[in-house]
Parts: C-alpha cells; sequence; structure tokens
C-alpha cells in the first residue's frame, strides 16, 4: 500500500496569521476553532492537513470508536462496538490504552446527515439480530479537529447538526427506535472561497477565529512557493526528512505552551482593553471578549510569556473580532477592526 505523504507544517511559505491561527487551536481548543477565508490556490487546505505532523499526543482506549480515555462512566458504553474494552470491563479490567496523535479527521461538503452524526449498522441486525449504531464522522472527531473543506456549500441539516454538536458538546443519535448519546467536542475548522458564497451567520459565530488570506505577492515568496513545491512532488520523503527540525521545533514550541498557558495571568486593565475593542466595533453578545481573553492568553503562551501584553490582545483581536463585527449591507467580511482599545478610557 502507497503512504501518503503530508506537506510539512513548517515548510509553508508566508500566511503567518493562517498559521498562528491554527497553532493557537492545537494549545488551547477552547478557543473553539478557526474559520480561513482565501481565494483558490493559497494553501488553505495543505495547512490544515499539514497540522498532522505537528499535533500533540493523547492517550484513548484502543480501538475505540468515540476517542474515549476510559470506558464511559467506568462502564461500558450502551453502544460499545469495541470487543477488547467489552472484554476487559466484563473481567473488571482497565481497557487497554493507546498513546497516539491527535486526529484530524475530515468531513466532505457532500456528506449526508447519517454519515456525520451515525446511523444503524444493518449488517450486524442481519447477522445477530440486533439493533446497533454504526459511529459517524462526529465520534471519530471526538478530541480531535474537524475539518470542512469548503464550509460554506454544506447542507443546512448538516450545518444544523454541527451547530447542535458544537454547542453542546454532545452528539445525540437516534435510528430506529435506538437512541444513543456520545461525547462530540472538536476544534472545528473551516475552509472557504468567499466567491462561492457565504457562511450563515449561526455558523460563523462558533468559529473562535476568522483569517482572510490572499496570494503572496512578492515574487521571491511565490519563487519559493514553486521550489518546496516541486521539491516536495519529486521526493516527498527526501523533503520531508530535510524539514524534520523544523517541524520538531514547532512540536516543540506547541508542547512548552500547553504546559505554560495555565500560569498565564491577565492584568484588568487589559480586560478592559479587550471590553473596549468589542464595544467600539459593535461586537453582539460576550463570545467575541471571551475568545479575544482566550487567545491573547494562548498567544502569549506560544511567545513563552507567563503575562498577557498589549500587543497580544492587539493580534488576538484582529485574529478573534472581524466576522463578529456588525456589518453595514454590502460590507465585507475582511473589512478590517478599528483599532479600539488603546485609545479608549477605561
Amino acid at each position: 500500500m502507497q503512504t501518503k505523504h503530508i506537506y510539512p507544517f513548517a515548510a509553508i511559505v508566508g500566511q503567518e496569521k493562517m498559521k498562528l491561527a491554527l497553532v493557537l487551536n492545537i494549545i488551547n481548543p477552547t478557543i473553539s476553532g478557526v474559520l480561513i477565508r482565501g481565494e483558490k490556490g493559497t494553501a488553505k487546505s495543505t495547512a490544515v492537513r499539514a497540522l498532522a505532523d505537528i499535533l500533540p499526543q493523547i492517550d484513548v482506549v484502543k480501538n475505540c470508536p468515540y476517542q474515549l480515555r476510559k470506558p464511559h462512566g467506568g462502564d461500558i458504553c450502551a453502544e460499545c462496538v469495541n470487543p477488547d474494552c467489552r472484554a476487559a470491563v466484563e473481567q473488571k479490567q482497565a481497557p487497554p490504552v493507546e498513546r497516539r496523535k491527535v486526529r484530524v479527521v475530515e468531513l466532505p461538503v457532500g456528506a449526508t446527515e447519517d454519515r456525520v452524526v451515525g446511523t444503524m449498522d444493518i449488517e450486524h441486525a442481519l447477522k445477530k439480530g440486533e439493533k446497533r449504531i454504526e459511529p459517524g464522522i462526529l465520534a471519530a472527531a471526538h478530541r480531535g479537529i474537524l475539518y470542512v473543506d469548503e464550509v460554506n456549500l454544506l447542507d443546512d441539516h448538516v450545518v444544523d447538526v454541527l451547530l447542535d454538536s458544537a454547542a453542546m458538546g454532545v452528539n445525540t443519535v437516534e435510528r430506529e427506535g435506538v437512541s444513543f448519546t456520545h461525547p462530540a467536542r472538536f476544534t472545528l475548522v473551516g475552509t472557504m472561497n468567499p466567491e462561492e458564497g457565504e457562511l450563515r451567520p449561526q455558523l460563523l459565530d462558533r468559529f473562535g477565529l476568522c483569517v482572510n488570506i490572499e496570494g503572496i505577492l512578492d515574487p521571491e515568496k511565490r519563487v519559493r512557493v514553486m521550489e518546496r513545491r516541486a521539491s516536495f512532488d519529486d521526493n516527498p520523503r527526501d523533503f520531508i526528512e530535510r524539514w524534520k527540525e523544523e517541524s520538531e521545533a514547532v512540536v516543540g514550541k506547541i508542547k512548552k505552551a500547553i504546559a505554560l498557558f495555565p500560569e498565564v495571568a491577565v492584568d484588568r486593565k487589559l480586560m478592559l482593553e479587550i471590553a473596549n475593542y468589542c464595544i467600539e466595533v459593535g461586537v453582539d453578545g460576550h463570545r467575541g471578549d471571551i475568545i479575544t481573553l482566550k487567545t491573547a492568553k494562548t498567544i502569549a503562551a506560544y511567545e513563552g510569556r507567563s503575562a498577557v501584553e498589549s500587543e497580544d490582545i492587539d493580534l488576538a483581536a484582529e485574529l478573534a473580532l472581524p466576522h463578529r463585527v456588525r456589518r453595514q449591507p454590502f460590507q465585507d467580511i475582511s473589512t478590517g477592526i478599528v483599532r479600539a482599545g488603546k485609545n479608549s478610557k477605561p
């Protein structure tokens, strides 16, 4: 079987804000994902798929389709389809646990609702005469990253499912008289080309961060893009090996940031600065304030600091607020936000 090689995250030229937004969500999944908007051929999908190379490791019950750390409530899940876990629990033993990287699970734009939430296992029903749920994409994405390319083209009923799961952190499957609920906490990452249509406001607000990207205009950097892509296509294994050290450096920086994040403090004056940003640009509700705060703390941790600085808030606001600003008719979402915080009196 041919190995599928993934372009290294560290080898992507430019697009620093996009890469930063993705890394921040790895460090702190409670930021609630990122929407990447941009024209075709700007490395959106390449960057998301490249995350697989730098994601941290987690403990998971071996072969568990729901990505659980341990059996649900210390007992067998109501719809357990993992024979190893079932056998261990029945013998009052701890099920086998494996350590693996967080996964990037891709949701195809044409996926049906059954494929997303789960459906009846017809084969099992025919063979055993028992009703059993076959886990869907949301089960596979629990504790991982759910990637939706062309997210603006998703069917409305699938969008509704994503909204429910993102809000509640669980997925409920009801099929043929069987009702089953499993955890579904995931980091939602979406990419889209705005020329193909906008996103429903309800789903747009569920993305913690939003980045608008364009093609690189520096000729030297464009040549670098061509050189690296050609080198990867010619010999992906050698190319990945050449970028191994840089990739490991990114992984190491992320690990340090994850460990440092709980210690990061924010002065109350800086929190007032965040509030002023949100008030002056007209952000509805309080989600913008909270996400900006989380993002600023995560930026500080990524930079190796235990205290948030004003520059962290500036950058966090650029990532967390543009898609939450009240827009006038025909106003583009990419319109920059007002630099409010520093000019306002707390």
